[in-house]
């Protein structure tokens, strides 16, 4: 297995230097980004869905739990033989602290999903998760969401009974928020993925394979 250079100690510092040059215009710009973020406008969203949860029928408004920001991951639909690799991993990848941490800055954490909630429920046993998990099975939610049978997370805000819809995003945006793959970034190797640009000789593997 091919390895990085080996430097002596003042050429890895000039090196690991000019990096973090580049780590931190990178901040800057994630900084500006997230800004920009902060100013989107919203678009009011209806609240007529009845989801199914372990605790009954809830309402848009009931998944915040008195808070006024929820941010939804919307679990791709599948059937009990067969539940979405990806969005397993990403679920786990969130930590089980992470609904609570949340809750401090008056955010609500949901995942949803269109598959019916016992078979939501028998996956969720399978893996130990402690999030909560809800269905949107029968409802048009995901169709509102812009979801379009796949997976996306999505940011609401209430006022009232109103409900707005602030953000969304899918696909690389979604897997920024990884832990896993945000440890892996920073280890020679990275992901190990065949789409990662990585010196030659790297070991590399499909991405779902």
């Amino acid at each position: 297995m091919e390895k990085p250079t080996i430097v002596s100690a003042d050429e890895w510092r000039l090196a690991r230097d000019e990096l973090l040059t580049a780590e931190k215009e990178l901040t800057r710009a994630q900084d500006a980004l997230a800004a920009r973020r902060r100013r989107l406008p919203m678009v009011r969203f209806d609240t007529a869905y009845a989801f199914a949860t372990p605790d009954g029928t809830k309402s848009l408004p009931d998944l915040f739990e008195g808070r006024n920001q929820l941010v939804v991951y919307q679990f791709m639909k599948g059937g009990a033989d067969h539940i979405c690799p990806g969005c397993t991993h990403f679920t786990d990848n969130v930590p089980a602290l992470a609904p609570g941490l949340l809750a401090g800055t008056g955010v609500t954490w949901v995942t949803v999903s269109d598959m019916p909630l016992d078979v939501i429920e028998a996956h969720v046993a399978r893996r130990g998760w402690t999030l909560p998990f809800v269905s949107s099975l029968g409802t048009s939610f995901s169709d509102d969401c812009g979801v379009g049978g796949g997976f996306q997370l999505s940011v609401f805000l209430r006022d009232g009974e109103e409900v707005y819809l602030t953000y969304t995003t899918g696909s690389r945006g979604v897997d920024r928020l990884l832990f896993t793959h945000n440890v892996l970034d920073l280890t020679p190797y990275g992901r190990q993925q065949d789409w990662e640009d990585s010196p030659p000789g790297w070991p590399q593997r499909p991405t779902y394979g």
